[in-house]
């Protein structure tokens, strides 16, 4: 408890010297029509040196129907047409905000564009996002009046299992608004094709493992939120927020599997069923007040508790005798209490801006299993705290970010405790080489703590002789990141040149070991010596006729990356990253083709593939309606491989494809409607608890 009171008090304390009251940066009426003159002539982008502000010209803003047409247009995202979404050409974690108060892509649905004044674009983002996205996008609105909004979305596959649906209404009357907000993502596939081969030697005798097995597989994921918010104009701001998160997966397989143990071949049958199911209730609150005319008081609390239930049940036999080779049941039932909390303040110097503050969050789970190990009630409990303070500003050409913070892990399980502050520096610089040109330059270090599952002590059946477990042992690891970064910009191009470095100490990785207890190899984890990864991003965007009519938008990374194991063994990885699209939009119509070309990336023990991509899509847009069709993965299944490294003790290769994705083709409508303006608060924390745990 005094880890947790202490940096609060102290970051308390520093509100003490604050008296005078803060801009407001929510976009006032004057102040919007000053700035909607000048974007209705040009479009622009101002480089910063953490972020990009862009504001959209005329044209722009007139073929849009809600301010997600216009974030399509930004040189680095991009719709996702499997999800419906907006994600980066540069893939990672991408975080919405409208007016600096996180927003879902419903949310984003329902402002119109008129009302967008700009959006910032932060390629690095501060350190109150830092350790939740690679990328932030903030969305500035004019100021609010009454008015309410609403919506609805379907996509579906006509000849399989696939829906992305969502419904959104807005009410706003005085200082109050209220919202609600449903979606559903259901994917039902009976023809996923899987096929894994183990190679391994043990106690002098060799073996394979060749198994091909049929899944019938899927997810059901939906979403329930209702909000309420009051705004006092240069006063305060609460918000209250009511989630419910309802989550079912599961997946059935059977097949076949040719067993050797030397010159000796046996065939055997098998099945695999898992599955696992949860809801997860959340309250998030927040609450703002200015204090003075530069100063402002931020809280933001959020809290969940709930239950989750996975299975897993597997079996290998022998034909025709019906001899079991192995069976696998395991069931893990957690309850799971989760806990953000965060304060902050913030200050306007002449000079620059200072913002400081306090995050803690908490994660406990109970444990009751039952598995190969027999059964077992056990806890854990996940600590982090994060105090951070940075100051940012502008002397002539030069513009920067500076920042200290300190960060605590503190996990403890049944069988460890790990406990360890870390000094979590930030420096960022950037220079304005010419109006359209400029230099940044970024150096940070951090910890990453462990995932819940690579510290669970669960253990599961993969194959004779092959199990998989966590290790509640693992440290945190410890990364240093550099990156040195150009960018260029006119009418027809905007371009990025990434050099980047990344060093990790104790780095955490998946291997197969000896294990006695169970008579042949573990896949579980260690923390290893080091790891590193270096390349140049390229990425950027290319419009010929300096308009829409057509967009080019690629991204290249030639990157190179090595681990040191625990034991001093080297392993390096060479890969090209890649993701192209073009796009074409005239009048009401538009369309758009995604392609890239799959790549090995280093995990742990393995070489992964990213999901392949060959897409395309229309859509034509009519007043408040939009008609979509679309073909996903052209000719193509999609597909996953996994190698294992020749460094591996286990020879390990596996080969996935989901058949009922090929040519996959879908339909979709949405209809958008709003009158009036909404209230949207500058929220300045925004935070979620962890994920439900699962193995």
């Amino acid at each position: 408890m005094k880890k947790v009171l202490y940096p609060v008090f102290f970051l308390l304390g520093i509100s003490v010297f604050s008296q005078e009251k803060m801009k407001n940066d929510t976009i006032g009426k004057e102040t919007a029509k000053e700035i909607q003159e000048v974007i209705l002539k040009s479009q622009r982008k101002k480089q910063f040196a953490d972020k990009s502000v862009y504001t959209f010209d005329k044209e722009a803003l007139e073929k849009a129907r809600y301010a997600k047409d216009l974030l399509q247009t930004l040189p680095e995202l991009q719709l996702d047409p499997v999800s419906n979404t907006i994600t980066s050409t540069k893939g990672g974690t991408t975080l919405f905000l409208i007016n600096g108060i996180e927003a879902t892509d419903m949310q984003i649905r329902s402002v119109p564009p008129s009302e967008v004044v700009k959006v910032e674009y932060y390629d690095i983002p501060p350190a109150r996002w830092a350790s939740r996205a690679e990328t932030v996008i903030n969305l500035i609105t004019r100021s609010n009046e009454t008015g309410y909004v609403f919506g609805v979305d379907a996509m579906s596959g006509l000849t399989t299992g696939f829906i992305n649906a969502s419904a959104y209404a807005n009410f706003t009357k005085g200082k109050n608004n209220f919202g609600l907000e449903y979606s559903l993502n259901l994917r039902d596939y009976d023809d996923r094709n899987v096929q894994s081969i183990y190679d391994y030697r043990l106690n002098g005798e060799h073996y394979r493992s060749d198994e091909m097995r049929k899944d019938h597989f899927g997810y059901t994921s939906q979403n329930i939120a209702l909000r309420y918010t009051r705004m006092v104009p240069d006063n305060y701001a609460f918000q209250a927020k009511l989630n419910m998160d309802i989550v079912s997966r599961f997946s059935k397989g059977t097949g076949e599997s040719v067993f050797t143990k030397d010159s000796f071949m046996e065939e055997h049958e098998m099945f695999k069923n898992n599955g696992s199911n949860y809801a997860i209730p959340k309250v998030d609150l927040y609450y703002s007040k200015k204090i003075g005319t530069k100063d402002e008081l931020s809280l933001n609390g959020v809290g969940s508790h709930y239950k989750t239930n996975t299975t897993e049940s597997a079996r290998e036999w022998i034909i025709p005798s019906g001899i079991s080779v192995y069976d696998n049941d395991m069931v893990l039932k957690t309850e799971q209490t989760n806990f953000v909390g965060e304060l902050a303040h913030t200050h306007d110097f002449k000079a620059g801006k200072l913002s400081s503050g306090y995050r803690v969050s908490s994660t406990t789970i109970s444990n009751d299993l039952n598995n190969l190990a027999g059964y077992s009630q056990y806890s854990v409990n996940y600590l982090e705290q994060y105090f951070y303070s940075e100051f940012s500003g502008k002397v002539d050409k030069f513009s920067y970010r500076v920042g200290a913070g300190l960060t605590n892990i503190h996990n403890k399980s049944a069988a460890n405790t790990f406990d360890e502050w870390s000094f979590t520096p930030k420096v960022i610089l950037g220079y304005q080489l010419k109006s359209n040109q400029s230099l940044r330059l970024t150096s940070s270090y951090s910890p990453t703590s462990p995932w819940s599952s690579a510290l669970s002590s669960n253990v599961v059946q993969l194959a004779p002789n092959i199990v998989q477990k966590g290790n509640p042992f693992l440290k945190s690891q410890q990364n240093f990141s550099n990156n040195l970064i150009y960018s260029f910009n006119n009418k027809k191009f905007d371009f990025n040149a990434a050099l980047f470095y990344r060093y990790t100490d104790r780095v955490i990785n998946q291997y197969y070991v000896l294990d006695d207890t169970f008579g042949g190899y573990a896949l579980t984890y260690e923390n290893g010596k080091n790891a590193q990864r270096y390349g140049i991003q390229l990425s950027g965007s290319y419009k010929p006729f300096g308009s829409s009519l057509l967009v080019l938008k690629a991204v290249l990374t030639p990157t190179s990356e090595t681990l040191r194991t625990s034991k001093g063994a080297l392993i390096k990885n060479d890969y090209l990253a890649n993701n192209f699209s073009v796009s074409s939009e005239y009048k009401s119509f538009s369309v758009q083709y995604m392609v890239n070309i799959p790549v090995y990336t280093l995990n742990g023990a393995f070489l992964n593939t990213n999901e392949n991509q060959n897409h395309f899509f229309a859509t034509y847009k009519l007043k408040s309606w939009s008609f979509t069709a679309g073909i996903y993965w052209i000719g193509m299944s999609s597909e996953y491989k996994t190698k294992s490294l020749p460094e591996s003790l286990v020879d390990y290769n596996l080969h996935t494809k989901i058949m009922n994705n090929k040519s996959m083709f879908v339909l979709g409508v949405s209809f958008d409607f709003s009158k009036g303006k909404k209230t949207e608060i500058q929220r300045k924390l925004n935070n979620e608890t962890a994920p439900a745990a699962t193995f």
